[in-house]
């Protein structure tokens, strides 16, 4: 049974049979697992990793430069930071993939505020493929492990969270401003839907086995935010259906990239208000399992 790990501004809660508190007064805004153990950024650049419930640090950003978000699998740690740069992790130090800077298209990225933009999310797909989420800037993909990337989507989609299906290396999904998009080609080619959801403005996406989940709300600053699934088999053109039982009418703000994931029926959600809930039947029914506690960045579903 998996066990639901959250991120916070006060460290990392961990819910369940034992729960448990660990690095109290750092803030965690991301979590992995992989790569022999479960790793976090804590505070603007520390990279940390547990063994045995042991925290740390393995690695820092040079010059302060703050990390973003974070991906362990097939057998590499990579960090997007502020500023939309990428690190690998070489032993005890985070190193610049130089190509990744040298990205086509990278002139155009931007922020609706004004301000440079950021790597917000990573994925594999079970062939290896990368997917790099900047934002605002679209998706970046490479099937050469770094040496080379592509842009694949409209960066006007502003892209906030990308996945990849653990067991199908063609089929990717993204939560977009203009809907849910997915791709059945690894990630070259995208097809936007929002059929049934009552906005379009999608934040958070998750794979619950053969059952996809994406929060949406009103807009950037939240507002009447809900969560939604739909069986894969569907298809792309299938309406949404909200997930009601067990979960607030609406949420105030945001439900947030890396707030929402899932591990086969398991899925759990976390809030901006320190709230998460849990569901054991790919988003059906759900139940309150943590409540008023430091606002949640990120959520991991630890084996």
């Amino acid at each position: 049974m998996a066990t639901i790990m959250l991120g916070t501004d006060d460290g990392i809660q961990v819910l369940g049979p034992t729960p448990a508190s660990h690095l109290s007064g750092k803030r965690v805004s991301a979590l992995a697992q992989g790569v022999g153990g479960v790793w976090a950024v804590a505070g603007p650049g520390e990279l940390l990793r547990a063994l045995d419930g042991d925290w740390e640090q393995v690695a820092a950003s040079s010059g302060g430069q703050r990390l973003t978000c974070l991906s362990a699998s097939g057998g590499q740690v990579v960090a997007g930071t502020a500023e939309a740069h990428l690190l690998w992790l070489d032993g005890a130090e985070l190193r610049r993939v130089e190509a990744f800077d040298a990205a086509e298209g990278r002139d155009t990225w931007y922020t609706p505020w004004g301000g440079p933009p950021d790597v917000r999310s990573i994925a594999r797909t079970a062939d290896g493929t990368l997917l790099v989420n900047v934002h605002v800037g679209g998706i970046l993909r490479s099937s050469d492990g770094g040496v080379t990337w592509a842009p694949t989507i409209d960066i006007d989609a502003d892209v906030h969270e990308v996945t990849a299906n653990p067991h199908d290396p063609a089929h990717v999904l993204a939560a977009t401003a203009l809907g849910l998009a997915e791709s059945v080609d690894g990630g070259r080619t995208w097809r936007f839907g929002s059929n049934g959801m009552h906005a379009s403005y999608c934040r958070a996406v998750a794979l619950a086995g053969d059952t996809a989940l994406v929060s949406c709300s009103t807009g950037p600053g939240g507002g009447r935010a809900a969560l939604y699934a739909r069986p894969l088999a569907a298809g792309p053109d299938a309406p949404w259906e909200r997930c009601r039982d067990g979960l607030p009418e609406w949420f105030a703000g945001n439900l947030d990239t890396a707030c929402v994931r899932a591990a086969g029926p398991l899925v759990a959600l976390g809030t901006g208000d320190g709230d998460a809930y849990r569901s054991e039947d790919a988003g059906v029914t759900w139940r309150r399992v943590a409540t008023g506690g430091p606002p949640v960045r990120c959520l991991l579903l630890a084996a």
